[in-house]
């Protein structure tokens, strides 16, 4: 039983990420444009929808960070062509040095633009168990966006290494005010991030906040993710820039993403302790409160999926009770 599950599980998520990077089309993109949310904190905004060839695939959200010594920069953008675009806009701002990008989280809109920033010298971090994970099956998100975006508008990209891995939260000093980095173990996704600018309250939340849009609970552990986002509550940011959607206010993106999630778990724990089958959870696991959210028909219907198969999975193999 085990086995047949694992095959089911695997497929899955091969089926959903070819979901997430197909869709519906979107308006091209002009070249990034840096919007300033705080005094040195700067936003670039990712389009709505799934990566095609009109968005380019430049769906997620990042951001930089100026200080009196260099920048900061929060996601990479989704290819070595992004990358570049982002690091010329970031000029276009400040002549001050960008010092370092950090990667929140494994997936493709953040990633790939990280060789742009080490071909001009600047190294790029990740969380260690991100960098595993990218290692692990980058290639083939690789190949799937380049036949979603095109290949013009991915070429130069390849899977990289990180140039430094994190293993716990902490402090950055690297460019004259401080910057926290942010990890509450495994979330939604093992080796996410976040990142806090003290100075203006400003939080980059990464994977572990989407606004307007479904989140993805594929790479999660759901009690984790409930607990990163207490978490995030007691940080008391004045703003926060989402992975997707536009930036707002932190309780509201909280309170939207956390309610999302426990939904989800009560419909698909109903489901599974009413004996319903996997093949009409997708029909059956609606939530009309969202479904004018961002990406509802893809990514809600493969959470329902993903859910559904956890919960099983843990009912089967739930202990028996001692006689």
């Amino acid at each position: 039983m085990v086995s047949t599950w694992w095959r089911v599980w695997t497929a899955l998520l091969g089926l959903g990420l070819l979901a997430v990077l197909g869709g519906c089309a979107s308006v091209a993109p002009r070249g990034p444009r840096p919007v300033a949310l705080a005094p040195g904190v700067y936003m670039f905004a990712g389009s709505a929808g799934a990566a095609d060839a009109a968005n380019l695939g430049r769906i997620g959200n990042s951001g930089f960070i100026v200080g009196p010594q260099g920048v900061i920069v929060v996601d990479t953008g989704t290819s070595h062509v992004h990358g570049q675009a982002l690091l010329e806009a970031i000029a276009t701002v400040t002549d001050r040095p960008v010092r370092l990008a950090l990667v929140t989280h494994v997936r493709p809109e953040f990633l790939f633009g990280g060789t742009a920033f080490q071909a001009r010298g600047i190294p790029v971090a990740m969380h260690e168990r991100s960098a595993r994970l990218m290692a692990s099956r980058c290639e083939t998100c690789l190949k799937t966006l380049r036949q979603v975006a095109g290949e013009p508008a991915m070429h130069g990209s390849h899977v990289y290494q990180p140039d430094r891995t994190l293993d716990a939260a902490q402090t950055l000093d690297l460019i004259g005010r401080p910057v926290r980095v942010l990890y509450f173990g495994h979330s939604s996704g093992p080796g996410d991030i976040a990142v806090l600018d003290e100075q203006s309250g400003v939080l980059f939340a990464g994977g572990l906040l989407d606004v307007r849009r479904v989140p993805d609970i594929q790479d999660s552990d759901l009690p984790g993710w409930h607990r990163a986002l207490a978490a995030l509550r007691e940080l008391g940011a004045r703003r926060v820039v989402p992975g997707h959607g536009p930036a707002a206010e932190p309780g509201a993106a909280i309170d939207a993403v956390e309610t999302y999630l426990a939904a989800l778990e009560k419909k698909t724990r109903a489901l599974v302790e009413s004996g319903a089958s996997l093949i009409n959870v997708a029909d059956v696991a609606e939530m009309p409160d969202y479904e004018a959210w961002d990406q509802y028909e893809i990514i809600h219907r493969r959470n329902a999926s993903v859910a559904f198969l956890r919960y099983e999975r843990e009912l089967i193999f739930k202990p028996e009770p001692p006689r």
